[in-house]
């Protein structure tokens, strides 16, 4: 047991320390590891898993949609990046840039892609001509990097896995519409695979994409009360189409601009799931991400049957993702370690479950046991994963939302900011200056106008002059 206790005793507490708290668990949950290469990380197995898992499901749910992949080049001429004034402004601090092929210097530095829209535009200004060709709907799984100063596992660093859609339609109306659609597809999808509540609604100009006309965006709360920003959708307009000459012909036979849409899911998900759900003994992953579902562990697996009686539950549960861990490690080591690595539920199985045909059942999330016959194995399986997958959602949403204030006035507002971690709801002008001075005196950021505004006062919370919109306020990753 002393064994036992030492390996949760490795995670600091998320009480005492939540960074400390946030990459103990990465790391003694597997799930990643540093490299020689600064600010960049390896992904091992778990953590790839839960990738691959993200990556299945939000396919699927593009392809429903009309979404075809597509994938372009990770090097990006300089000559194309500079077309869009706005978007390269805005990524040019954290650029990585290729100066050599081999021994020979280029005659053009190459960037290596922190998005793709130029090389998007540069394809779709060869790849229609006509109202024929539209609608592109095209989306690419790829990497792309971006030189960031201070780095996070799956938060933040330099190289990082996402998808990113490139779409473009004949009317302003269409982007919008295919805009709003995606959003509201990523938030669908973290609600009901991620088991995480989201606030759907727009970005201030001010924190919106570089050179997009609008910014959609889904905010989650994480459990120490700051914001992640979890997937965007931005409405291009014909910016872009104007800077990179996208033109078609359409049905009279004249010349039009298309209009464009982008939105994108990264790795930083993973983050989410860990600071959404986790706990002080680890991870606790969804029952619908969740890699291994669940984990059969024979108790005095060396006795005559137990380990055959395990198998044979594993092949009867072939519905589900399940292993049965037949280490030589004591089932106490093992009860910690499938809770460090959050799987979902534990089937403890020994000789006296074997002649009373039962079997004890442990859901990770609130620890409940539960002895369940043989006989209803399937269905009592069944009931507590989808039982979990609900009420991790519900339990995620109430932290969410006694986590979430309501400010009148700034002083109320600055002394919640101060003391009270979470969002605040609060009325805003419109003025980016209101914005600056929040950000700089509370270090909190707006993180979005929702699409369900509520009327808390008329006038702005920062100047008292007349409000435009209630804004999400908070501090974020």
């Amino acid at each position: 047991m002393a064994k036992d206790k030492k390996l949760v005793e490795a995670i600091t507490s998320m009480e005492e320390d939540f960074a400390k708290w946030y990459t103990d668990v990465v790391k003694k949950a597997d799930l990643m590891d540093y490299t020689s290469v600064k600010g960049c990380m390896v992904f091992k197995p778990a953590g790839y898993a839960l990738w691959e898992n993200i990556q299945h499901e939000l396919d699927r749910r593009f392809k429903e949609t009309g979404v075809e992949n597509v994938y372009l080049p990770m090097f990006i001429p300089e000559s194309l990046l500079q077309k869009e004034k706005d978007h390269v402004e805005g990524f040019a601090p954290e650029v990585a840039w290729v100066t050599h092929g081999g021994l020979e210097e280029l005659p053009e530095r190459m960037c290596v892609r922190p998005t793709s829209e130029t090389l998007f535009c540069d394809f779709y200004a060869k790849e229609i001509q006509s109202y024929r060709d539209l609608p592109k709907i095209y989306n690419q799984w790829c990497s792309v990097v971006r030189w960031e100063k201070e780095t996070r596992p799956f938060l933040r660093s330099r190289e990082f896995l996402w998808q990113e859609g490139h779409t473009a339609h004949a009317t302003a109306e269409e982007a919008q519409e295919r805009t709003e659609q995606m959003l509201h597809l990523y938030a669908d999808f973290c609600e009901e695979v991620l088991a995480i509540p989201v606030i759907r609604g727009r970005k201030t100009d001010k924190e919106k994409f570089a050179g997009a006309e609008a910014t959609y965006t889904i905010e989650a709360l994480m459990h120490d009360g700051k914001a992640l920003q979890s997937g965007t959708s931005h409405n291009f307009g014909d910016g872009f189409a104007k800077a990179f000459g996208i033109q078609y012909t359409d049905k009279d036979n004249k010349l039009q601009y298309v209009h464009q849409t982008s939105w994108g899911m990264t790795t930083r998900l993973i983050g989410a799931i860990i600071m959404v759900h986790g706990d002080n003994s680890g991870l606790v992953l969804p029952p619908r991400i969740a890699p291994v579902q669940v984990m059969i562990v024979p108790i005095a697996q060396h006795k005559e049957g137990v380990l055959d009686k395990a198998y044979e539950l594993k092949s009867r549960l072939a519905d589900f993702k399940v292993k049965v861990d037949d280490s030589e490690k004591s089932p106490g080591w093992k009860f910690a370690e499938a809770e460090m690595r959050g799987i979902p539920v534990r089937i403890e199985i020994g000789p006296k479950d074997i002649e009373a045909n039962q079997a004890v059942i442990v859901r990770r999330d609130n620890r409940e046991k539960q002895v369940v016959s043989l006989d209803t194995l399937e269905e009592s399986v069944a009931n507590t994963l989808e039982t979990m997958q609900k009420e991790m959602l519900e339990r995620a949403r109430a932290h969410r939302d006694s986590h979430t204030y309501t400010a009148a006035n700034y002083e109320e507002f600055k002394d919640i900011i101060a003391n009270k971690p979470g969002f605040v709801k609060a009325m805003w002008c419109g003025d980016q200056a209101c914005e600056d001075k929040i950000k700089e005196e509370t270090t909190a950021t707006s993180r979005c106008m929702p699409f369900k505004q509520e009327h808390i006062s008329d006038v702005c919370v920062c100047c008292g002059r007349p409000a435009k919109a209630m804004v999400y306020w908070g501090k974020a990753y």
